[in-house]
């Protein structure tokens, strides 16, 4: 390997543990906030969030799909979630093997508060990039990105 591209492997090596360090940061950033102003926790609010983007619910193997997680994961947080009355799990008539999982109403308006205050923590966690850095960011990670699609 020439020196150069040694050098230019160390640089992309940085880049990945900076990558980890911001999301990592990031990441327990967000959980601390949601345990402490919402008494919830961030896989609570990812279950929410995919069925808020699905308010006609969602099977559970497309919630743990979605998630990246196992069925066994989604399905321990969905019944919390259910002991709460926030989301409702129903099986449909046409395939009662499957199980649907909806919001409730007072889920839905849980996870728009929650939502909310979300959205601000994110942007403040990065209020030190321009637009014009986000967008940079945002077009560079989705070049990357793109290279783990066939």
């Amino acid at each position: 390997m020439l020196a150069r591209d040694k050098e230019a492997s160390k640089q992309r090596l940085r880049l990945w543990i900076q990558l980890l360090r911001v999301t990592r940061g990031a990441e327990n950033h967000l959980r601390e906030y949601l345990r402490v102003h919402h008494e919830t926790t961030l896989p609570r609010f990812d279950v929410m969030a995919a069925l808020y983007r699905r308010p006609d619910g969602l099977m559970m193997t497309e919630l743990s799909r979605m998630l990246l997680v196992s069925n066994g994961n989604a399905t321990a947080v969905v019944d919390r979630l259910i002991t709460e009355g926030l989301v409702r799990r129903q099986v449909p008539r046409t395939d009662r093997r499957s199980v649907m999982v909806t919001l409730t109403p007072k889920g839905l308006k849980a996870f728009e508060a929650w939502a909310g205050d979300h959205e601000r923590e994110v942007a403040a966690q990065f209020n030190e990039l321009g637009e014009g850095d986000v967008d940079a960011l945002l077009a560079i990670l989705k070049r990357v990105g793109r290279k783990d699609k066939p």
